[in-house]
């Protein structure tokens, strides 16, 4: 599988758009099954968006498809429990629920996409490759035109371009769609050691979730969600404002989070509006059309609640390059090829939809009972929060994508 030119055209058997997690994902999926794909990235180098992640077991489970688990077990504690405790009683309740037997991390993701990236042969990642737009050539080929005047026409295109995607637009999908909510992400950096142990901690109440978990020896990764109000939604590119306003929000929460805060410099400070996907869309919307599908962020956008945004971009490339590979590989006529990996890219829609639907409306009903407000809710909250939300995480956790 390669490229070749035509004309002024570079003629692609497959690109992605998009080199995310979901993107390089994929990309290594193929490449370890002898299929080349050309990523395409908008920015100069591997963009890193939000720190960490929580690497849940279904996560591992692909990151070991992909045979890149290990490595990455290497570089980051193996968490001993989630400890939550409510920010709305004068004396905070505090539970804790152990993951013994459970393989769960808090992942860089620099750590992550440079192992990616590292895997695959040079020039599969082009970077500074911005798509504009899409259109169809006659041969059920699609043409793509870059923001430099270049076209490149592509067998198969996948989209892994994030929210905002290019190819879901083409796909007919909606623009996904503001919660209300905020985030602020942070990395603390502890030159010699933190001190805390692997232990993910989480605030809830007063109409916001907090928490955090060290990643290694030295970095921590913290966050902050909340309802924000109109003048604090302007503060979203200012890392000096953000960082006075978790500070105020936090003024509750244990001395420990303080101390992650204070340590976090401000380059170390993002924030973004929450937004996710209308998940009846993915019911009756199109994840595939011919020879065109999406996958990641352009898929599932969700919010941070449930811990999955990640998790489930790496099984989207599990997934994606399994079924794509069935098709590309089978042997057949040339004129057949088409119409299979139409029906591959069906079959990694048809596993993709309901998993993508469970998880975006969990996780929208998760954050609404973490940062509700009312005293019925509260109190439901701190009683039984932890074993709700513990259960469901497992449950989340315990999918398992399948091998390559």
């Amino acid at each position: 599988m390669s490229s070749h030119s035509v004309g002024m055209e570079i003629v692609e058997d497959v690109v992605i758009v998009g080199a995310g997690i979901a993107g390089l994902t994929t990309s290594l999926g193929l490449h370890r099954l002898g299929i080349r794909s050309l990523v395409l990235e908008s920015s100069e180098r591997l963009r890193i968006t939000a720190f960490a992640f929580t690497t849940w077991e279904n996560a591992w489970k692909a990151l070991d498809a992909i045979g890149i688990g290990d490595s990455l077990r290497r570089q980051h504690y193996l968490l001993s429990s989630i400890v939550v405790a409510s920010t709305v009683l004068e004396k905070p309740a505090v539970s804790e629920m152990s993951f013994k037997g459970h393989d769960i991390r808090c992942v860089q993701r620099r750590l992550l996409l440079e192992t990616l990236a590292k895997e695959l042969p040079n020039g599969t990642i082009r970077f500074s490759s911005k798509v504009v737009s899409i259109d169809e050539s006659e041969d059920h080929f699609k043409r793509l035109h870059l923001a430099d005047g270049a076209i490149l026409k592509t067998k198969v295109l996948i989209g892994c371009d994030g929210v905002n995607s290019v190819v879901a637009k083409w796909l007919g999908l909606q623009n996904p769609v503001f919660s209300g909510r905020s985030s602020i992400r942070g990395n603390a950096h502890f030159k010699g050691g933190h001190g805390f142990e692997p232990k993910l901690r989480q605030f809830a109440g007063k109409g916001f979730r907090s928490g955090f978990l060290p990643c290694d020896d030295e970095n921590v990764y913290w966050f902050l969600t909340w309802t924000p109000a109109t003048k604090e939604e302007e503060m979203e590119d200012n890392p000096l404002k953000l960082k006075q306003l978790v500070t105020s929000k936090l003024k509750d929460t244990s001395d420990e989070m303080k101390s992650v805060i204070e340590k976090t410099l401000l380059d170390d400070i993002t924030s973004s509006p929450l937004r996710y996907r209308k998940p009846w869309e993915l019911l009756w919307g199109n994840i595939s059309k011919g020879n065109v599908c999406v996958a990641g962020d352009a898929l599932h956008p969700m919010t941070p609640d449930i811990g999955q945004g990640g998790c489930s971009a790496l099984e989207d490339g599990v997934v994606l390059a399994r079924c794509l590979g069935e098709a590309l590989l089978k042997p057949g006529v040339e004129d057949e090829e088409y119409e299979r990996i139409e029906m591959g890219l069906k079959k990694y829609g048809q596993e993709r939809k309901w998993r993508s639907f469970d998880l975006i409306t969990t996780a929208f009903m998760v954050g609404f009972i973490q940062q509700h407000e009312g005293k019925v809710m509260s109190y439901l909250r701190d009683k039984f929060m932890l074993r709700f939300l513990s259960g469901l995480l497992s449950r989340k956790a315990g999918f398992d994508c399948g091998k390559l």
